[in-house]
Protein backbone atom coordinates (compact mmCIF):
# COMPACT_ATOMS: atom_id res chain seq x y z
CA UNK A 1 0.00 0.00 0.00
CA UNK A 2 1.20 3.52 -0.82
CA UNK A 3 1.88 5.69 2.25
CA UNK A 4 -0.76 8.26 3.11
CA UNK A 5 1.71 11.14 2.64
CA UNK A 6 2.17 10.11 -0.98
CA UNK A 7 -1.61 10.05 -1.45
CA UNK A 8 -1.78 13.61 -0.12
CA UNK A 9 0.93 14.74 -2.55
CA UNK A 10 -0.92 13.13 -5.45
CA UNK A 11 -4.19 14.75 -4.43
CA UNK A 12 -2.44 18.13 -4.01
CA UNK A 13 -1.08 17.81 -7.56
CA UNK A 14 -4.57 16.93 -8.81
CA UNK A 15 -6.10 19.93 -7.02
CA UNK A 16 -3.43 22.26 -8.40
CA UNK A 17 -4.08 21.20 -11.99
CA UNK A 18 -7.85 21.26 -11.51
CA UNK A 19 -7.76 24.74 -9.98
CA UNK A 20 -6.28 25.98 -13.27
CA UNK A 21 -9.01 24.19 -15.22
CA UNK A 22 -11.78 25.41 -12.89
CA UNK A 23 -10.64 29.01 -13.40
CA UNK A 24 -12.23 28.90 -16.85
CA UNK A 25 -15.64 27.77 -15.58
CA UNK A 26 -18.47 29.05 -13.40
CA UNK A 27 -19.21 25.81 -11.54
CA UNK A 28 -22.44 24.97 -13.37
CA UNK A 29 -23.56 21.37 -13.81
CA UNK A 30 -23.71 21.70 -17.62
CA UNK A 31 -19.93 22.29 -17.60
CA UNK A 32 -19.27 18.69 -16.51
CA UNK A 33 -18.28 17.20 -19.87
CA UNK A 34 -15.94 20.03 -20.92
CA UNK A 35 -14.29 19.89 -17.48
CA UNK A 36 -13.89 16.12 -17.74
CA UNK A 37 -12.34 16.57 -21.18
CA UNK A 38 -9.85 19.14 -19.91
CA UNK A 39 -9.03 17.07 -16.85
CA UNK A 40 -8.37 14.03 -18.98
CA UNK A 41 -6.12 16.14 -21.18
CA UNK A 42 -4.16 17.24 -18.12
CA UNK A 43 -3.82 13.78 -16.54
CA UNK A 44 -4.15 11.48 -19.63
CA UNK A 45 -6.96 9.77 -17.68
CA UNK A 46 -9.43 10.68 -14.91
CA UNK A 47 -8.00 9.83 -11.49
CA UNK A 48 -10.48 9.20 -8.67
CA UNK A 49 -9.22 12.30 -6.84
CA UNK A 50 -10.05 14.41 -9.91
CA UNK A 51 -13.59 13.02 -10.08
CA UNK A 52 -14.11 13.91 -6.41
CA UNK A 53 -12.81 17.47 -6.90
CA UNK A 54 -14.93 17.96 -10.02
CA UNK A 55 -18.03 16.84 -8.09
CA UNK A 56 -17.24 19.33 -5.33
CA UNK A 57 -16.64 22.17 -7.78
CA UNK A 58 -19.90 21.53 -9.65
CA UNK A 59 -21.82 20.75 -6.43
CA UNK A 60 -23.07 17.44 -7.79
CA UNK A 61 -22.65 13.90 -6.49
CA UNK A 62 -19.54 11.86 -7.17
CA UNK A 63 -21.89 9.20 -8.57
CA UNK A 64 -23.13 11.66 -11.20
CA UNK A 65 -19.58 12.50 -12.26
CA UNK A 66 -18.60 8.84 -12.31
CA UNK A 67 -21.73 7.94 -14.28
CA UNK A 68 -20.92 10.45 -17.00
CA UNK A 69 -17.23 9.48 -17.06
CA UNK A 70 -18.11 5.80 -17.52
CA UNK A 71 -20.93 6.40 -20.02
CA UNK A 72 -18.72 8.02 -22.67
CA UNK A 73 -16.01 5.87 -24.24
CA UNK A 74 -13.71 8.89 -24.62
CA UNK A 75 -13.12 9.02 -20.87
CA UNK A 76 -10.55 6.72 -19.27
CA UNK A 77 -10.39 5.84 -15.58
CA UNK A 78 -7.02 4.11 -15.84
CA UNK A 79 -3.79 5.67 -17.09
CA UNK A 80 -3.14 5.54 -20.81
CA UNK A 81 0.25 4.63 -22.16
CA UNK A 82 2.52 7.33 -23.52
CA UNK A 83 1.78 5.92 -26.99
CA UNK A 84 -1.83 5.16 -27.93
CA UNK A 85 -2.43 2.73 -30.80
CA UNK A 86 -5.93 2.46 -32.25
CA UNK A 87 -6.94 -0.22 -34.73
CA UNK A 88 -9.96 0.36 -36.95
CA UNK A 89 -12.68 -2.29 -36.77
CA UNK A 90 -14.95 -0.66 -39.35
CA UNK A 91 -16.43 -2.69 -42.20
CA UNK A 92 -13.81 -1.82 -44.82
CA UNK A 93 -10.96 -2.52 -42.39
CA UNK A 94 -12.58 -5.69 -41.11
CA UNK A 95 -13.01 -7.24 -44.55
CA UNK A 96 -9.44 -6.28 -45.46
CA UNK A 97 -7.88 -7.95 -42.43
CA UNK A 98 -7.87 -5.61 -39.43
CA UNK A 99 -8.25 -8.63 -37.13
CA UNK A 100 -4.85 -9.92 -38.32
CA UNK A 101 -3.33 -6.48 -37.78
CA UNK A 102 -4.80 -6.34 -34.26
CA UNK A 103 -3.56 -9.86 -33.47
CA UNK A 104 -0.04 -8.93 -34.56
CA UNK A 105 -0.02 -5.77 -32.43
CA UNK A 106 -1.28 -7.77 -29.44
CA UNK A 107 1.50 -10.30 -30.03
CA UNK A 108 4.19 -7.61 -30.40
CA UNK A 109 3.12 -5.67 -27.29
CA UNK A 110 1.99 -8.59 -25.15
CA UNK A 111 -1.37 -6.99 -24.37
CA UNK A 112 -4.95 -7.26 -25.62
CA UNK A 113 -7.16 -4.48 -27.01
CA UNK A 114 -8.26 -2.22 -24.17
CA UNK A 115 -5.07 -2.81 -22.17
CA UNK A 116 -1.92 -0.84 -21.40
CA UNK A 117 1.56 -2.29 -21.10
CA UNK A 118 2.81 -2.54 -17.48
CA UNK A 119 5.49 0.09 -18.19
CA UNK A 120 2.75 2.52 -19.36
CA UNK A 121 4.49 2.84 -22.73
CA UNK A 122 1.61 1.58 -24.96
CA UNK A 123 -2.17 1.49 -24.83
CA UNK A 124 -3.99 -0.56 -27.47
CA UNK A 125 -7.58 0.27 -28.39
CA UNK A 126 -10.02 -0.57 -31.15
CA UNK A 127 -12.34 2.00 -32.71
CA UNK A 128 -15.45 1.71 -34.84
CA UNK A 129 -13.98 3.78 -37.68
CA UNK A 130 -10.88 5.88 -38.24
CA UNK A 131 -12.36 7.49 -41.35
CA UNK A 132 -9.68 6.40 -43.81
CA UNK A 133 -11.57 3.56 -45.48
CA UNK A 134 -9.65 3.87 -48.77
CA UNK A 135 -6.50 2.93 -46.83
CA UNK A 136 -8.04 -0.09 -45.08
CA UNK A 137 -7.00 -1.74 -42.92
CA UNK A 138 -5.83 1.22 -40.87
CA UNK A 139 -4.45 2.03 -37.45
CA UNK A 140 -3.31 5.20 -35.76
CA UNK A 141 -0.41 5.77 -33.44
CA UNK A 142 -0.86 8.96 -31.41
CA UNK A 143 -3.20 10.26 -34.10
CA UNK A 144 -0.92 9.50 -37.08
CA UNK A 145 -2.69 7.21 -39.57
CA UNK A 146 -1.03 4.13 -41.03
CA UNK A 147 -2.88 2.54 -43.94
CA UNK A 148 -2.90 -0.67 -45.93
CA UNK A 149 -1.58 -2.44 -42.86
CA UNK A 150 -0.40 -6.03 -42.78
CA UNK A 151 1.11 -8.10 -39.99
CA UNK A 152 4.53 -7.52 -41.53
CA UNK A 153 3.98 -3.75 -41.66
CA UNK A 154 2.94 -3.77 -37.99
CA UNK A 155 6.31 -5.23 -37.03
CA UNK A 156 8.06 -2.59 -39.17
CA UNK A 157 6.04 0.36 -37.80
CA UNK A 158 6.36 -0.71 -34.17
CA UNK A 159 10.00 -1.61 -34.64
CA UNK A 160 10.74 1.83 -36.10
CA UNK A 161 8.93 3.54 -33.22
CA UNK A 162 10.70 1.56 -30.49
CA UNK A 163 14.10 2.23 -32.06
CA UNK A 164 13.32 5.97 -32.30
CA UNK A 165 12.08 6.12 -28.67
Amino acid sequence: MIPLATDNLVEADVREKLDKIFAGYKGRQEELIPILQEAQGAFRYLPAAALREIARFLQITENTVYGVATFYAQFKLTPLGRTVIRVCRGTACHVRGSSKVLAEIEKQLGIKAGETTPDLEYTLETVACIGACALAPTMTIDGETYGKMTAKKVAEVLGDRTKAG
